[in-house]
């Protein structure tokens, strides 16, 4: 078995389109991925998981509870269609040390925070790895990871996000009821820290920066991309006013505790895991174009189910089941069809596009769904997500329909 430093130099020195079917993917090198993935979300789910004592801690209203998702998913929309370059010019090793150093200090920030400006302030920085996560990934996975194994090991790195949000819902949220919201954003700091140290170890030295400016290959006509941009901007909106305001609906609403409430998120997580694995294997490139569309349709489902939830409660759990395995699923299937379809060399810039609509989506949605949790109407909320995903599954479909009638659909 391949080492995961082995498995970079590899990665560093043979393009993907000569990458060999013989190779073996290297473990070490999947797992780092998928927490290089999880770190790089993981403090806008603790702003979610933790939003009860947030509230109460810093004196934040829903109206700015939702703002610091905004803020955190609105300057990683900014900084995406970048990030591709930028990862091309530096290396795999310095794009996802850099990524983890910086969610350290940003979380770090965020346990320090006396106020709310200061916590808006940590969460802006903590879109730079978002921003670079999908690209340094994917890049990475078509570069060292024969094609009949792309499907199954992007859902697992892609199921790294949902890690994140299972880990901030239940550890760490538990972690809280110990040492407090802060010391448990701190706990998480310490952890993206050492993830830091393990890339640093593992992977080799990049070659030194790439300098000008190489010409970009043009996207094909028929590229999905504006098209999975559009779906992941209505998906994005949907699935994070459920990470924001999930908690805070259970606290406020349901009456739970917030530990409790908090394991909503957890519930999401892990189901989201399962979930991305699980629809990224079948993402086949002749099923892969239809999947967007039928994921949304049961995330619409999922949020009808949030709706009821607001008169028969246990249906938040089913709800939250159903969130994770549709609409969370949907942003990992997209990833598979962006390195079916990309033009080579343009991976990295597809995987930012798509990424910058999902982030584009996460920084609008919330918001919105504040200005009604600000004033108790959470069906109304939900009943707003539902739109969103409905929109998200429209874009998909009508997408699906055209490629079919150019004859993409089907080919292998």
């Amino acid at each position: 078995m391949k080492s995961a430093g082995e498995a970079a130099a590899a990665m560093a020195a043979t393009p993907a389109s000569t990458a060999g079917s013989e190779r073996v993917t290297p473990r070490g090198l999947t797992a780092l991925l998928t927490t290089a993935m999880a770190f790089s979300m993981v403090q806008l789910f603790l702003l979610g998981a933790l939003g009860p004592r947030l509230v109460a801690g810093l004196g934040l209203s829903e109206t700015l509870l939702g703002l610091t998702t905004t803020v955190g998913f609105g300057t990683a929309a900014v900084l995406s269609p970048g990030g591709g370059r930028t990862v091309d010019r530096v290396g795999p090793r310095r794009a996802l040390v850099a990524l983890l150093a910086v969610s350290a200090a940003a979380l770090g920030l965020i346990g320090a925070a006396p106020g709310p400006g200061l916590l808006l302030a940590a969460v802006a920085l903590g879109g730079l790895p978002q921003a670079l996560a999908n690209p340094a990934t994917n890049k990475a996975i078509l570069a060292a990871v024969p094609a009949p194994r792309r499907g199954a090991v992007t859902g697992a790195k892609q199921s790294g996000v949902q890690l994140g949000a299972f880990a901030a819902g239940l550890p760490l949220a538990a972690v809280a009821g110990l040492l407090g919201w802060r010391g448990a954003v701190w706990v998480a700091a310490v952890a993206a820290l050492a993830a830091a140290l393990w890339a640093w170890r593992a992977l080799p030295a990049d070659p030194p920066p790439k300098t000008g400016t190489a010409a970009s290959t043009p996207a094909p006509p028929d590229s999905p991309v504006p098209w999975l941009a559009g779906f992941s901007l209505f998906l994005g909106a949907g699935i994070a006013s459920v990470n924001t305001y999930l908690a805070l609906f259970g606290a406020q609403r349901l009456g739970m505790g917030p530990t409790v409430a908090g394991a909503l998120v957890a519930v999401l997580g892990v189901a989201g895991i399962a979930g991305r694995v699980g629809w990224s294997r079948a993402a086949t490139p002749g099923r892969a174009p239809w999947l967007p569309g039928l994921l949304a349709t049961g995330a619409v489902g999922a949020a009808v189910l949030l709706t009821a939830a607001v008169r028969v409660e246990p249906l938040v759990w089913v709800a939250a089941v159903a969130v994770g395995v549709f609409a969370v699923s949907g942003n990992a299937v997209s990833m598979v069809l962006v390195m079916q379809r990309s033009a080579p060399g343009r991976a990295g810039q597809d995987s930012a596009l798509v990424a910058a609509g999902f982030f584009a989506g996460f920084a609008l949605g919330p918001p919105l769904f504040g200005l009604l949790a600000e004033h108790g109407r959470y069906g109304a909320g939900w009943a707003l997500v539902a739109a969103e995903f409905a929109v998200a599954g429209a874009v998909a479909f009508v997408w699906a329909v055209r490629d079919r009638r150019t004859g993409r659909v089907g080919a292998a």
